[in-house]
């Protein structure tokens, strides 16, 4: 009789949580054209701020890591204009910060390896 009543009380509580889901998903085709042009004029100023910043010839002092932390710290203004886009788009908070960390972890993976050649070749004599 116990085990009986778990079970339809299990049962119970993931149709419930099956339907508090549905509530909560997003389809990614509610996008308009025009919010998926602003999202990636977004990610260009973005990625144009840290190749701004890496060329500068204060970070060209800085070792590799140090530089890319301040570099990204420096343009991460840039990411909070994009989530707003997502947010006046409607995209739910998770999903646009998933995709902001997603972009930034790659900019800063591409940026550190950017920087780490440049310091190796500077130290092999290069110029």
């Amino acid at each position: 009789m116990k085990y009986s009543l778990i079970a339809v009380l299990l049962l119970a509580s993931n149709l419930a949580y099956a339907d508090e889901a549905a509530k909560d998903e997003w389809n990614e085709t509610t996008l308009k054209e025009d919010t998926i042009q602003k999202i990636q004029q977004a990610q260009y100023t973005y990625k144009k701020c840290v190749v701004d910043a890496m060329r500068k010839p204060d970070f060209a002092q800085l070792e590799s890591r140090r530089a890319t932390d301040a570099i990204i710290k420096q343009c991460e203004p840039t990411l909070a204009d994009m989530r707003n886009v997502y947010t006046e788009a409607g995209v739910p908070g998770v999903i646009a910060d998933r995709h902001l960390k997603k972009l930034r972890i790659q900019v800063t993976r591409n940026l550190l390896q950017e920087l780490m050649y440049a310091e190796a070749a500077k130290k092999a004599g290069q110029p």
